[in-house]
């Protein structure tokens, strides 16, 4: 799986990278960013539940 963030939408929140900090941090602009190409099998669960957490809808995950 990938996941891409639409940093138009991102607010800095943090709940991604407090969710999955193995794929997502706050980059030095204070938007979120994606750490990894590829999601790894085991952290798919955890990305799904940063989308679902995300206040702003900003994570997008593309199977």
């Amino acid at each position: 799986m990938k996941v891409r963030i639409d940093k138009s939408a991102c607010i800095g929140c943090g709940a991604c990278e407090a969710t999955c900090p193995e794929v997502f941090r706050l980059g030095d602009d204070g938007l979120a960013e994606v750490t990894v190409e590829l999601v790894p099998p085991e952290l798919e669960g955890e990305v799904r539940d940063a989308a679902d957490f995300c206040p702003v809808a900003a994570i997008h995950v593309e199977a």
